[in-house]
Parts: C-alpha cells; sequence; structure tokens
C-alpha cells in the first residue's frame, strides 16, 4: 500500500509543481521537461506496483450492472482524452478535455471497484483531475477555445474510442486481467 501511495503523491507532485512552484519550475529550463517526465514514469510505475502488491481489502460490493456503465462510460473517456474534442465541433470550446477524460475513467473504475486499493488509487485521479483544472485556471485566466472543427472528426475520434475500446478488451481477454481492474 506505500508503494501506492508514495506512486500517487508523485503523480500529484510532478502535475502541480509547475503551477505551484512556478519560480523553480522555470529555473530549471528544458532539463525540467525530462525530470518531471521521470517522476511520471516512477509514479506510474510505484502505483501499478503498489496496486498489484496490495490485498484485497473489502470495502463495498458493486451491483454487477454497474460493468455495463464502466464500459459504456470508457468509451467516453477514451473518446475525451483523444484529439477529438479539440478537433471536432461538439466539445471545441471545452477547457480541459483530457482531464474530463480522466474524471470519467476514474469514476468509471470506482463505480465497479469496491476494494481499499481501487479507492484510493481511482478516488486519488479523480480528485487530482479536479485539483488540476481548477489550478489551471487560476494559473492561466485568458484561455482561449480552438477553431472549431466538423463533425466528422469528432465522427471519427468516437468511433476510434469504441474500436481502441474493443482492443483493450480483447487483449484483457488474452493476457488476464490488468493491474488496474474494471
Amino acid at each position: 500500500m506505500a508503494l501506492l501511495i508514495f506512486g500517487i503523491i508523485l503523480w500529484w507532485a510532478a502535475h502541480l509543481f509547475k503551477r505551484l512552484a512556478p519560480a523553480q519550475r522555470a529555473a530549471l529550463g528544458d532539463k525540467g521537461k525530462g525530470l518531471v517526465a521521470l517522476v511520471l514514469l516512477a509514479s506510474v510505475v510505484l502505483m501499478v506496483l503498489g496496486f498489484k502488491g496490495t490485498d484485497y481489502i473489502h470495502v463495498w460490493a458493486p451491483p454487477p450492472f454497474m460493468v455495463h456503465i464502466n464500459n459504456t462510460l470508457m468509451i467516453f473517456a477514451l473518446y475525451f482524452t483523444s484529439p477529438g474534442p479539440k478537433k471536432g465541433a461538439l466539445f471545441y470550446k471545452m477547457r480541459h478535455p483530457m482531464l474530463t477524460g480522466v474524471k470519467i475513467w476514474a469514476t468509471a473504475h470506482l463505480l465497479v471497484n469496491g476494494d481499499l486499493a481501487s479507492i484510493l488509487l481511482f478516488g486519488s485521479m479523480l480528485a487530482w483531475a479536479v485539483v488540476e483544472v481548477i489550478t489551471i485556471n487560476k494559473s492561466e485566466p485568458n484561455w482561449q477555445p480552438n477553431p472549431k472543427g466538423t463533425l466528422a472528426k469528432d465522427a471519427m475520434f468516437f468511433v476510434a474510442s469504441i474500436v481502441l475500446l474493443g482492443v483493450i478488451g480483447f487483449i484483457h481477454g488474452l493476457v488476464g486481467p490488468s493491474p488496474f481492474p474494471g
């Protein structure tokens, strides 16, 4: 559990570093990008190892129908993390589509996982995405949306999200459960 928690803390710290300590981040220059990327990679590795190494501690039992809601939400989570919302016509005015995708992903996984490690992991990712949106909005108030794209781009990325979810499901069936259930 300690590795999981340390990975989550590193994730938060690496993402919020630029916004909460801009002078220190600027002092690192271009080397700072590589450092942040390494910290993020380490955080993901720690979260995966911590999640896999944590004993199952039952907190609640999700009802079986939640799996269908999870699967449907995952299509939207993948879509919002794709370039679709920024290049399409439906959501081009949305400021944080990728963070919206993370919120949908985390919520979907909270609906189907009732163990303590899952609640810590997915709950912290949901909270991080909310805090990240607030922090970005405060530090960059003069945001302008991208030019409006086409509905064809929206459709293309939405279909790609469905296909990708199918591929993930297929691979999941071949190799067994991933380190992140749900």
